[in-house]
């Protein structure tokens, strides 16, 4: 449980507009959906994807790191990697079985023929989008693992977009009907005072020094 007196206390070292602002945009977060990166080796794609999940209110993000390393540019997520959590794994297995434990449905993005059209996508669990490296796209065993396909309709002579522009179309428009919807999407009370202390903390310069004077 989070601690509220804490939550209060550290408030007072932030102006009543921020903490009004990490209010207002709690109210439109979510981890109904998340997405899943798998192998990207472009620092500035894996940023770029943060950032979206950001700007569209997805508050989990998770990056399979096995093949090139961190791939997390703060440069290029412009601070959007200090609102949204990021999951780190070595292995597509780990990640996988994580999100299932959390009980999410895993959806592959793939222009494969066998996938669906994303105007007739429908959410009606929680689901994790699955992005692959930037030539050769998911890797087999995730596309095995997955229960079901999806792909961006397009009608020009290229069949793929860059991963970063994938998922702010995939986003945009999937948060933008589940908040229209009657799906339990929102944060719950308690995921949002964690986040509020969370956001709070990161917001205050000398937060170790204000923490050892809190606690003593």
């Amino acid at each position: 449980m989070v601690d509220v007196q804490l939550l209060e206390y550290l408030e007072g070292f932030i102006s009543e507009e921020r903490k009004q602002r990490f209010l207002q945009i709690l109210e439109e977060r979510t981890t109904y959906i998340t997405v899943a990166i798998e192998d990207v080796y472009q620092l500035h794609n894996t940023s770029a994807v943060i950032r979206s999940c950001e700007v569209f209110g997805v508050q989990e993000a998770h990056v399979i790191e096995g093949r090139f390393g961190k791939r997390l540019d703060k440069n290029i997520a412009m601070g959007a990697q200090q609102w949204v959590d990021v999951h780190r794994y070595e292995t597509t297995d780990d990640c996988i079985a994580t999100l299932r434990s959390r009980g999410y449905r895993i959806i592959a993005t793939t222009p494969h023929d066998n996938s669906g059209i994303l105007s007739d996508f429908k959410i009606q669990d929680k689901t994790a989008f699955l992005f692959g490296t930037e030539l050769k796209g998911l890797s087999q065993k995730a596309l095995a693992e997955s229960d079901g396909f999806l792909k961006i309709p397009m009608s020009g002579f290229t069949e793929s977009l860059n991963i970063s522009v994938s998922v702010a179309i995939i986003l945009q428009y999937l948060t933008s009907g589940l908040r229209e919807s009657h799906l339990p999407w929102t944060l719950s009370d308690n995921e949002k005072l964690e986040k509020r202390l969370d956001w709070t903390k990161k917001s205050i310069k000398s937060i170790d020094a204000i923490l050892a004077r809190y606690g003593g």
